[in-house]
């Protein structure tokens, strides 16, 4: 990935937080309260000046009540229901360098959204968000290698082919403990998304 696909990315994902934050009448450190994140952070993020973490994504998610997928969507629809693979920019997350694509035609309204992920061996992910006020399901299949994926205290052991479905209504915990790279599939599901 060049640098130059990261600050697209950092942009597109500052300009969603900025839009669904005003969308929600809601000022910095109202949103900050809502989600755990500092104030200056949200603003940095917002100003496209730092690169978040996923961990951090889905704190501001959570505090927006839409899921990950909604602030990597570009601000304009998509101009038809195909996303060519060449539009798909990866993004990079600092904390644990896995990589994510999103799959999914952007702006559709769909309430389903799609994304690949590359998961490095041994990374690790721990997103310690509480539920949303809408319920979102989430299902991933594992298309090479393995990953173990805890919901609350209940740990599932995936491998090739294998397709978890769960609801994002306690902590996830993603977690490749092999030594080979793991790449799968996350889908996403919520009502409340076509309307953000």
């Amino acid at each position: 990935m060049q640098d130059g696909e990261t600050v697209s990315v950092n942009e597109r994902i500052a300009g969603r937080v900025r839009e669904l934050r005003a969308a929600r009448g809601l000022s910095l450190a109202a949103l900050a309260q809502r989600c755990g994140v500092s104030r200056s952070m949200i603003s940095l993020i917002e100003r496209a000046e730092s690169s978040p973490t996923a961990v951090l994504l889905e704190k501001l998610a959570a505090g927006l009540d839409v899921h990950v997928a909604t602030l990597f969507e570009a601000p304009q629809p998509a101009a038809g229901p195909v996303a060519r693979a060449a539009e798909q920019t990866p993004w990079r997350d600092p904390g644990s360098g896995y990589v994510r694509r999103t799959v999914s035609p952007g702006g559709s309204g769909s309430p389903i959204q799609i994304a690949e992920v590359s998961f490095p061996a041994g990374a690790r992910v721990a997103y310690e968000t509480p539920g949303r006020n809408s319920a979102v399901q989430q299902q991933v299949w594992v298309l090479e290698g393995s990953i173990d994926v805890t919901a609350g205290d209940e740990r599932h052991r995936l491998g090739e082919g294998d397709c978890l479905a769960l609801v994002l209504d306690r902590p996830v915990v993603y977690h490749n403990a092999t030594d080979a790279p793991a790449r799968y599939a996350v889908v996403t599901a919520s009502p409340s998304h076509a309307a953000s």
